[in-house]
């Protein structure tokens, strides 16, 4: 059986931006605390929803490290070092291992793809050159790209491939992944509206973007599951679903930094191109969702 790196709740952190484009590193902070005050069990640093794809390596590594030095090692952070570029993922890998990460988030191949047999050796040789804890983070609408429950059977082999973070909308597919890898691989749900549903089926928990603007609930619904106390999640599960939805009606992280902003916790909903605002008929259908969960006024 292999060490978990966390149980419940990983929030996969919003990066915020100046009007101009840089990181604004007072309000990353910020997010950063909320993370650990409110009850996060981990950091996702610089994945998807850190819109990590349009920074340069050295404004991924100075957040990284930035997020480590902040969190001061009261939960653990995992760092967004995956890439289509194999050679690139190890030497990324490495650098953030230096910075004291306690795991990586390593996402499947895009543009380029692979094969199954593919991801197994690109995965493998990542994690034997780091020998640092990974997380696999399989993404299909995004990459392209999907892990077999076989190939997940053959990479739970690695000493370092630790847990994936599943996010291919199939839930039959996670649990005959759970049921051929047993306890070689933790698996977290990738897609807050089915963490419920993995974790009933066996995950230890969601990696989440619904936790940027309320870790606490996310906390409570995972940590529920985790208790047995499957009422007590259902009812959170159903009290939040048309937030959790609403984070995702427009592309990740488009919403959550529009929430953010409309909470007042960042100072601009700006994300780096091709990424741009909503729509203003969503920005008010977001509006309504905020103010109907007593976010916002």
């Amino acid at each position: 059986m292999k060490n978990t790196l966390f149980t419940g709740v990983g929030t996969a952190l919003a990066t915020p931006f100046t009007p101009r484009g840089e990181i604004a590193w007072e309000e990353l902070e910020k997010l950063v605390e909320l993370q650990v005050s409110g009850g996060a069990d981990a950091i996702i640093a610089c994945g998807t929803t850190g819109e990590a794809a349009t920074m340069t390596s050295e404004e991924h590594l100075k957040a990284i490290a930035f997020i480590v030095e902040k969190t001061k090692g009261r939960i653990p952070v995992i760092a967004g070092t995956g890439s289509n570029d194999t050679r690139f993922c190890v030497d990324l890998s490495l650098e953030a291992k230096a910075l004291g990460v306690d795991g990586l988030l390593l996402v499947t191949p895009y543009y380029n793809k692979t094969s199954q047999k593919g991801l197994m050796e690109s995965f493998d040789y990542v994690a034997d050159c780091v020998e640092l804890p990974c997380i696999l983070y399989n993404v299909p609408s995004r990459t392209g790209c999907n892990i077999q429950p076989e190939t997940y059977r053959e990479l739970s082999k690695n000493p370092y491939i630790i847990a994936t973070k599943e996010a291919n909308g199939d839930t039959a597919s996670v649990a005959r992944t759970l049921a051929l890898c047993g306890d070689n691989l933790d698996v977290y749900s990738g897609e807050d509206n089915q963490a419920l549903a993995i974790m009933a089926l066996g995950g230890k928990g969601v990696i989440s973007v619904f936790s940027n603007v309320l870790p606490k609930e996310m906390r409570d619904l995972t940590h529920a599951v985790l208790e047995g106390n499957l009422d007590t999640a259902r009812q959170l599960n159903n009290t939040y679903i048309d937030l959790m939805d609403g984070l995702f009606m427009d592309v990740n992280p488009i919403p959550v930094k529009e929430a953010l902003w409309q909470m007042g916790l960042i100072s601009t909903n700006f994300c780096r191109m091709p990424l741009t605002t909503m729509p203003a008929d969503k920005q008010e259908a977001l509006r309504s969702l905020l103010q109907k969960h007593g976010l916002i006024q």
